[in-house]
């Protein structure tokens, strides 16, 4: 109620949808039908989150699951939920799950039929102790005690609480009888949503899940850590494209929006431009923000350089960050840039080695922007994962020469295509239009800097995400430490900057492949050596 004035309303939001996609795995562990029942109340809060929850969990686990839900209309009819899990084990169904005050009926109808029950927001394990397998058990301890502690302190409201499976506000109980595997997966699943590597929210829009457990440890790259506090900063980006473009700005974006929803908008307060291709009137707002007092401007591309080699020595407390680029001004003596370079030569590589098992025909086309920066890189290195895997394909490049023209590369793709390319990859926020050809062609698309599976789900096989939250802590812990700038900042494997994404759509010796390259280039046992071209 802050926005509306009022000051004494606490909330709290259940973030249900992920201990429902934990179960969603589980329950497809469970199943031998292919069929799974959900009975819901009504489309909407917890109930949704949940239901959308488990059908992507279901789905994760085994793509070709079909996931049957029905939404009752009613949160206490017992006898419309009894219905509709008879309905829904009439259909095949042998695992039902459900939601709110309605399940004791449809409980009931799974004890009956002695068809296990996966249960949510409290542990219905004493209405049919046979058949509740697993329960999302909600736990109110800590926001009830928050708000006693507020309130005795004069606090009247003002805050908003979410349970989720890191802060404990949502626990996992699985009954003994069930099977110790599929709680082992299910377990595994919790613990990357724990960590921050499954994003269940991501993958319920579209986006392309990570593998299921173990990847680092397969590779040696380093996964991704909050630290426990950091100093509140103002940040503020000037981005050349959209915060959609599934690309260049949209990675950086979506990066500093994560840390602010994991730190709070009182630590991590950041603004920003979109759409700035014009480099004066980029120029212009870089300036106005440094006049605002940010602690932190970020121009996001090589285009804005000469801007910020200007506007740096005029404020002295505020440190700028550009890039691709590996110039911080330290030669030049200015001491508060940061320059950063997403090393794509690496993620390329293995992108390459992935369209080298991939390719039937022998040729695979590439769709890039300009031959520079860290497009540059991703070329040069994806034609050496290409040959160093199959030294006899053909890997033809186009440069469209622009950054954003979706036309153009729709154009280059098409020609790519002709000239017998059957797997495509491709960089920079010109890539939609290329996508959009690979989708309607039905071929595989390799991707760069943002997950772009939710444009199509069904060709997008892997990526190479660029994950920028290490190398904004970085920047962020530098000037904690009175360091204004004056470092050069890598996106590699081995830090986390990068992380590859494959679909599972990917057959299994491919992802084995990809991951020994990431391996490799980690470990130094894999050189990159780009050809001439």
């Amino acid at each position: 109620g802050k926005d509306q004035g009022l000051e004494n309303v606490f909330a709290y939001e259940a973030r249900a949808e992920e201990g429902g996609f934990v179960l969603g795995v589980l329950a497809s562990e469970l199943d031998k039908s292919g069929v799974l029942g959900v009975v819901g109340p009504v489309e909407a809060g917890d109930a949704k989150l949940y239901i959308d929850g488990f059908a992507a969990g279901a789905k994760y686990d085994k793509p070709d699951i079909k996931v049957n839900i029905s939404y009752t209309g009613s949160f206490g009819d017992t006898a419309l939920a009894a219905e509709a899990a008879n309905t829904h084990i009439s259909a095949g169904a042998d695992v039902l799950t459900g939601s709110a005050q309605q399940v004791v009926g449809a409980i009931g109808v799974a004890k009956e039929k002695g068809v296990p029950w996966i249960g949510t927001q409290s542990d219905q394990s004493s209405l049919a102790p046979d058949i509740v397998v697993a329960s999302q058990i909600y736990n109110w301890d800590g926001p009830l005690q928050d708000m006693i502690d507020k309130h005795m302190a004069g606090v009247m409201g003002g805050e908003a609480y979410a349970l989720t499976l890191e802060n404990g506000g949502l626990t996992m109980k699985y009954a003994d009888f069930a099977d110790k595997d599929a709680v082992a997966k299910a377990e595994k699943v919790k613990q990357m949503i724990i960590d921050g590597k499954l994003n269940v929210m991501d993958v319920v829009n579209g986006a392309a899940a990570p593998a299921m457990g173990g990847d680092e440890a397969s590779t040696g790259a380093k996964s991704f850590e909050y630290p426990a506090d950091i100093k509140p900063v103002r940040i503020v980006m000037v981005l050349p494209s959209t915060i959609t473009d599934l690309a260049w700005s949209q990675s950086l974006y979506d990066s500093v929006k994560d840390l602010q929803d994991h730190y709070g908008k009182d630590v991590i307060d950041f603004a920003y431009t979109e759409n700035m291709w014009n480099v004066t009137d980029a120029a212009a707002a870089l300036r106005d923000y440094a006049d605002s007092g940010y602690d932190i401007v970020i121009a996001h591309g090589a285009q804005y350089g000469d801007t910020l080699f200007e506007l740096a020595p005029d404020y002295p407390d505020t440190s700028f960050a550009w890039g691709t680029a590996t110039n911080s001004g330290a030669d030049e003596g200015v001491t508060n840039i940061f320059a950063y370079e997403p090393r794509a030569d690496q993620g390329g590589y293995v992108l390459g080695v992935i369209a080298a098992k991939l390719t039937k025909s022998g040729v695979i086309g590439l769709v890039g922007p300009i031959d520079a920066g860290d497009a540059k890189l991703h070329v040069d290195g994806f034609v050496a994962g290409v040959h160093a895997t199959n030294p006899d394909a053909k890997v033809n490049i186009s440069f469209t020469g622009s950054f954003g023209d979706t036309a153009l590369a729709a154009e280059a793709a098409n020609t790519q295509i002709s000239a017998g390319a059957d797997v495509l990859a491709g960089s920079a926020q010109q890539v939609v239009g290329a996508i959009g050809v690979a989708k309607e062609k039905g071929i595989p698309w390799l991707g760069i800097q943002g997950d772009q599976s939710s444009v199509a789900p069904d060709i997008v096989v892997a990526t190479d995400l660029y994950d920028w939250r290490p190398t904004i802590l970085a920047i962020i812990e530098s000037r904690s430490n009175g360091e204004m700038g004056g470092k050069v900042l890598q996106l590699t494997l081995a830090n986390g900057g990068q992380r590859m994404v494959y679909s599972d759509k990917l057959p299994a010796d491919v992802v084995e492949a990809a991951k020994a390259a990431e391996k490799g280039i980690i470990d130094g046992s894999i050189e990159i050596k780009p050809e001439p071209r």
